[in-house]
């Protein structure tokens, strides 16, 4: 059998194959309103063609647990009881194609409050939406970005509970797995690196203290994450700096540490948090990081970083580098990349009755 396409179980829950989809955000909510951060009629096209094209798994874009935890005004969030029920349109969507769904849960930190890619992603005030930014210390992610309010003990436990909240919605709404997003310079990430985490009280300094408002995130959303679904973390093996960051050995140890804690996968990107370093962007350049992470913890792992042709991703998993592979960019050229991979590996993944005639 191809390893791209046998299925994967973490607790109860089997997901049909290895060919997963990152969540990439949209940019396409609303950013006022009642319906400000519900995901629309684009988001319920977008991930419902990767579910027909075959995804075993798809997590949803970086979905804010609060309005301020928005990398812009124009994404999703899950906050409130208004977006659950729109959420459910794209849940119920792939759960009927056979596809897992799942979110990500985020709090963009002081790297919110930003415009939309397209339009220059520069930061914006509340002339277009925008809002004061957060951070465990008031240091500005760079020259372009203004310095965030430095976050209060009892700020910090808010957001705590607000994690909480977002991961009871998320079960409400339909998802079968929840990803905790502490990678690529946000919240959670700038509390974890010292370049970005200045604090000295109890969550600043020290590895331990850098690691508690994450491990406080796990433990509160694992207390209402049902104990026969998985609960996945995205972190940034590095920061990509010679000093004074977040390093791989950093993250192995952490990944023992988030073992401990219930989470079940994680998610191996890397960079985000340190501005104008230089990464060396290549085919599957952030493999490694995933490899030695499997190699050294009993935590299963996820590869991400320019994976786009099938021979690629099947030798990641049968090399045992990883435990399975998430298509970035290469799904939103191709969203039947897994059907395309079937046929060429000679596998079998599910076509939609109607599509049969395309077989």
């Amino acid at each position: 059998m191809s390893a791209l396409f046998e299925p994967y179980t973490l607790r109860s829950l089997t997901i049909p194959n290895r060919v997963w989809m990152p969540p990439m955000c949209q940019y396409s909510a609303l950013p006022e309103g009642p319906e400000a951060g519900a995901p629309r009629d684009w988001h319920l096209a977008h991930y419902g063609a990767r579910a027909t094209g075959g995804t075993g798994l798809i997590i949803v874009e970086a979905t804010a647990v609060s309005p301020e935890g928005r990398i812009s005004p124009y994404d999703l969030g899950i906050w409130n009881d208004t977006q659950v029920e729109a959420f459910r349109r794209i849940t119920d969507l792939l759960k009927s194609q056979g596809t897992v769904a799942g979110v990500q849960i985020a709090h963009a930190g002081r790297k919110a409050s930003t415009e939309r890619p397209w339009k220059g992603g520069a930061p914006i005030g509340p002339e277009a939406h925008g809002w004061e930014t957060l951070a465990p210390s008031p240091v500005a992610f760079d020259e372009r970005h203004p310095v965030p309010t430095e976050l209060t003990v009892a700020r910090i436990r808010e957001i705590v509970a607000q994690f909480a909240d977002a991961a009871r919605r998320s079960l409400a709404a339909g998802f079968e797995v929840a990803e905790i997003h502490g990678a690529h310079g946000y919240l959670i990430g700038e509390f974890l690196s010292p370049h970005s985490n200045r604090r000295t009280d109890d969550y600043g300094g020290s590895y331990e203290n850098r690691t508690r408002f994450a491990l406080e995130v796990v433990d509160a959303v694992r207390a209402v994450w049902p104990e026969d679904k998985p609960l996945f973390f995205r972190v940034s093996a590095t920061d990509w700096l010679t000093e004074g960051g977040w390093t791989p050995d950093d993250t192995v140890r952490f990944a023992t540490d988030l073992k401990e804690h219930g989470v079940d996968l994680l998610d191996v990107s890397t960079g985000g948090n340190a501005a104008g370093v230089r990464i060396p962007v290549g085919p599957g350049y952030q493999v490694p990081f995933a490899a030695r992470v499997k190699a050294e913890t009993e935590l299963p792992v996820a590869a991400v970083g320019l994976i786009t042709e099938v021979e690629q991703a099947e030798k990641i998993l049968a090399n045992g580098e990883a435990d399975a592979v998430l298509l970035g960019r290469e799904l939103l050229r191709d969203p039947s990349w897994a059907r395309r991979a079937a046929r060429e590996l000679g596998a079998e993944v599910r076509v939609p009755e109607q599509y049969l005639r395309s077989v």
